[in-house]
């Protein structure tokens, strides 16, 4: 903490800031924290330059041709390829639920409604062993055998409590008046909700999308127990390959997503600031 005195010269004040010790702790600790969480993500970007053979255990000298051909692993592309149809099926199915899940939970009352937020939290709160194995006998005793649709119907479910929880919060910070001034100018309820509802939600909504995404194509447990031995996704298969090295190309892949994900907040971020200081103007 950082306490301020104040100094009378010439009539003026002048306000001095006094450091602590505390003052050069917290950045040296949040520099740490933040080294320590970049420190994974450095490793992998590195070894997907390395010239690796059969093992990209130690790193054997810079090559570009591991970006040049990112799918020259076996297999390596297809367990990409099916973990983001899982993760854009799962998102779109579990947001939609969810979403209306979340505006049910908020805006209405009903009979068992303090139950359903308990069971919301229930798919959170359980170790993904056992909801992996208990999808999985469900799953056997329906005689479905496991692969594609076992583990899209699995992320669906545990998807969709991180999307009700996130847009519930969205939902409980709106104004009910704005509903109740657009019935005053004669909308009808289907059109208060997609004219002014639904845009206020936007923000909840895609947060939720995209924290659904990346549960599900970062999922390995409960996709493990599901999948069978047919299916893989990028997870499963990076822990397959941990033995004997994970191939430099699954590294590039995870670059690949990082750098995405990094753009993402980059462009959301800068598209805020911008409408912020478009705000301002105007107000």
């Amino acid at each position: 903490m950082t306490t301020q005195a104040s100094v009378h010269e010439g009539g003026l004040v002048r306000r001095r800031r006094r450091f602590t010790l505390a003052d050069k702790i917290v950045p040296v600790f949040a520099g740490l924290a933040f080294v320590y969480l970049m420190v994974p993500v450095a490793y992998t970007v590195a070894f997907s330059f390395n010239q690796a053979g059969r093992r990209n255990l130690v790193w054997q000298g810079f090559t570009l041709d591991n970006w040049k051909n990112p799918c020259g692993a076996p297999q390596v592309c297809e367990a990409f390829v099916n973990s983001i149809q899982v993760g854009l099926i799962a998102t779109v199915v579990s947001t939609a639920l969810g979403t209306l899940v979340a505006i049910a939970l908020v805006r209405y009352k009903f009979r068992g409604r303090t139950l359903a937020n308990l069971l919301i939290f229930l798919p959170m709160s359980t170790p993904e062993v056992v909801l992996g194995a208990a999808l999985l006998a469900q799953f056997l005793s329906m005689a479905m055998r496991p692969g594609f649709t076992t583990v899209v119907i699995a992320h669906v479910m545990f998807c969709i409590s991180f999307v009700v929880v996130t847009v519930k919060a969205r939902v409980a910070s709106l104004d009910p008046r704005l509903e109740e001034a657009a019935a005053d100018l004669y909308a009808s309820p289907w059109a208060a909700f997609w004219r002014v509802t639904f845009p206020l939600l936007v923000p909840g909504i895609l947060a939720a999308g995209l924290l659904a995404f990346s549960l599900s194509f970062d999922d390995f447990i409960i996709t493990n127990f599901n999948s069978g031995s047919a299916f893989s996704t990028f997870p499963k298969f990076v822990y397959v390959s941990a033995n004997r090295g994970i191939p430099p190309q699954a590294n590039v892949l995870g670059s690949f997503m990082f750098f995405l994900a990094l753009l993402l907040v980059v462009v959301v971020q800068l598209v805020g600031a911008a409408r912020r200081k478009r705000h301002a103007r105007l107000g």
